[in-house]
């Protein structure tokens, strides 16, 4: 089977997006299933036809601002049966735009301090979340405001709550994955991230896990 074809993008402001750019595409290219392009802090690879040779995108971006020709490739990309996986602060993009948010399926409302927390996996059949149980992670817990409709794949407590780490939903014919953590390179470097990102990608690019 050929490498499923992946844009790596990273860019925007606050997050160090560099750094968490190269680990994703370090965990990526470790996974040896994807022929990988990487793009810099410009939102121009959105615009139509600039996304035709992909099968995914995997998306880090914080805040900034986002034009209707770079929204609508994006969108269309999607809709026409390709995958989007928003890693951390994808949900914290565009905060004014809220097609992206839909888009999405949340969007970040506040973040306790950096600290050590717990994941639960709240489906441990899917192929994302297949037989993980639960893990502790060192990272930004982002709170979301959520689409209920999301299927929640994994969760974690925050004042007595649950909130997701892990969701999935469709987008016209395309599927879309989100993954809550990511804050640093070395957060992006922790091995459950890698195994998320790298089943996310798999399963929103609609490839089988090889």
């Amino acid at each position: 089977m050929s490498k499923i074809k992946t844009l790596v993008y990273s860019g925007g402001e606050i997050h160090d997006w560099k750094g968490c750019g190269d680990a994703i595409h370090e965990a990526l290219e470790a996974a040896a299933q994807f022929d990988i392009t990487r793009v810099n802090n410009d939102l121009d690879c959105l615009v139509a036809p600039n996304l035709d040779p992909f099968e995914v995108i995997v998306f880090y971006h914080t805040v900034g601002s986002i034009t209707d020709a770079q929204l609508q490739g994006l969108l269309k990309f999607v809709e026409g049966g390709k995958g989007y996986v928003g890693v951390h602060s994808a949900a914290d993009s565009f905060r004014e735009c809220s097609a992206y948010r839909y888009f999405v399926g949340g969007y970040f409302v506040t973040h306790p301090r950096y600290r050590q927390y717990q994941v639960s996996v709240a489906d441990p059949t899917h192929p994302i979340t297949k037989d993980i149980e639960e893990f502790f992670v060192t990272d930004e817990q982002y709170i979301t405001g959520y689409d209920p409709r999301n299927k929640v794949l994994a969760t974690a407590l925050w004042k007595g709550a649950t909130v997701p780490v892990v969701w999935t939903k469709s987008h016209g014919k395309g599927r879309i994955a989100y993954i809550a953590l990511g804050h640093n390179a070395e957060s992006c470097r922790d091995a459950n991230f890698r195994t998320l990102l790298t089943r996310g990608t798999l399963w929103a690019a609609a490839r089988p896990e090889g």
